[in-house]
Order: structure tokens, then sequence, then C-alpha cells
């Protein structure tokens, strides 16, 4: 008897793996074990080891879309300061991560602002709570995807390339403005653009309004026909505040602040050496913080 149970342990394993179940293959035993010495029933028993196999499957998946989604480590809704984006509603933002109402029917986001704004940590946030919600993203920089295309358009090969990026539900394309305005370069972007049109959904963010897009599609009637394509069931955050990183540099100015005068009143040409040795470091001190300021922006 002892015999006849192992085979079946054994064809059971084998079975299992033909069935592609490896969580149950793994849990069984002990479940096993469980509901026979608490008299489990069978739907209870089945339920508990199904239960756990989807669990893990969730898990796999979603390993496997992070991987390919090519996300910015660290950028996540809870780390995003909406307090100096205040035209940004949370709430809004919550209700995009889960996804149902627009990513259904191909719709559009659009980031604009000046470099440091948060459009990028915004974008890439957006994109991980929806992967964790169980859709596809993949983030990129523009100019990357766009010399992908052109490599896949040589090659004769650019409407199977756009047809693989129809497996993302939302494509990120980040600092648009970048683009070379190059009649090859932004002839594929915008093929890319009409390919998905109303089908999957795209999410841009750039440094320039619509008004100066074409720093970008050299050819103004491929300008309106990218703009009216993207805008169409589109919503638009305006990012229209100071810098992150100057607003460090600043903070990080402030926090130094300026070392006490060490000298007494009997002292006097003690006092007058101490001040022009400060104002000297204070002079250097003010050329090195201009330096940061301007490399912050």
């Amino acid at each position: 008897m002892k015999n006849d149970h192992s085979i079946d342990e054994a064809r059971l394993g084998i079975m299992l793996n033909e069935l592609r179940l490896p969580t149950i293959k793994t849990l069984w035993p002990e479940f096993a074990r469980q509901a026979d010495k608490e008299g489990w029933p069978a739907a209870r028993f089945l339920s508990a080891i199904a239960e756990h196999e989807l669990a893990e499957r969730v898990h796999r998946r979603t390993a496997r879309h992070l991987a390919e989604a090519h996300l910015p480590p660290g950028k996540t809704i809870d780390s995003f300061d909406f307090e100096a984006v205040p035209m940004i509603s949370k709430a809004q933002v919550m209700a995009m991560a889960a996804g149902d109402s627009w990513l259904a029917k191909g719709a559009n986001v659009l980031m604009f602002g000046p470099p440091g704004g948060g459009k990028s940590h915004l974008a890439a946030a957006i994109g991980l709570a929806l992967i964790e919600n169980g859709w596809r993203v993949m983030f990129t920089r523009t100019t990357d995807l766009v010399q992908k295309l052109q490599v896949a358009r040589r090659e004769l090969q650019l409407e199977t390339a756009i047809t693989k990026l129809d497996k993302f539900d939302l494509l990120i394309l980040d600092d648009l403005a970048y683009v070379t305005k190059d009649q090859a370069e932004t002839s594929v972007l915008f093929e890319l653009i009409s390919a998905r049109y109303e089908r999957r959904s795209i999410m841009i963010t750039a440094n320039q309004p619509f008004g100066e897009w074409n720093k970008v599609f050299p050819d103004p009637a491929m300008t309106l026909a990218a703009v009216d394509r993207l805008v169409h069931h589109a919503t638009i955050f305006e990012m229209n505040v100071e810098s992150y990183r100057r607003r460090a540099a600043l903070e990080a100015k402030r926090q130094r602040g300026r070392p006490a005068s060490f000298a007494t009143i009997n002292n006097t040409p003690l006092i007058d050496a101490a001040r022009q040795s400060e104002t000297k470091e204070e002079l250097a001190s003010d050329n090195q913080d201009a330096i940061v300021e301007d490399a912050a922006t």
C-alpha cells in the first residue's frame, strides 16, 4: 500500500508539471496533511491550493512585466511630491492608476512642463501602479525608441516592430522634445502615433507645449496630424513648476548657513581681518552656490 501511495505521488508530480502548476506541486503535500488532520472537505482543499497557485501566477506575471517595462527605479506615487505640483490632483492620479476606463479605449496622457518639474517621476509612478494592477507598460526615452524604429525601417521591419509594441497597453515616451528635427526620425514617430491611435495608449512627457512642436516635426501638416491624434481622448497635465533639482540646491544652501564671528571687542584688528576673511569665503561660497544652481537647472 505504501508503495502504491508513493507511485501515486510520483504520477501526480508528473501531471502537475504537465499542467504547469508548480505551486500546487510544491504545496499540496503540506495542505493534504493539514486537510487529513482537520477533516477538510475536498472542495476546501482544492480551493486552498488553487488560491495559492493563482496568487503565485500573479506574482510571477508582475515580475515579468516589471522587468520588460524598464521603469526608472524608486519612482512611485507615494514618493511623488503633490504639494510641490499643486495643479496635479492625487485623486485623479490614483484613479488613472487603475487603468480600466482609459486604457481600454486607447486614451492618451500628455504631460507638459519645464525640466525638473516631476513629469518623468509621475509618468513612471503611474506606469508602476498600472503594472501592479495587471497592465503591461513600457517606459522609454523617446530618442531611444525612435532610433530602434529607424533601424527597423532600414531593415524593412518597421511595421513588425510597431506591431510588437501592441503587447504593451501603455507606451511611455519620455522627453519628446529631444527628438532631432529630422524627417527620418519624426516620420517613424508619427507612424507609431498613428498606429496606436484609438487602439493602444501613449503617455508623453515634453518640455514644450503644442505651439512649439514644430521644433520636433519639420512638416506643419505632420505636426497638426500628430497633435490631433494625441489630444483626442487625452488627459493633459500642465506641470509648470520650479525644478525639483533647483529647489533642492537652494534648500541645501539655506541649510549650510554661515559661520559665526570668532573675534572679540578687545581685538579690533582681528575683527577687521576676520571680516575680510569671512567676506572672501562668502564670495567663494556664493560663486560655488551659483554654479550648483545653474547645474541644477
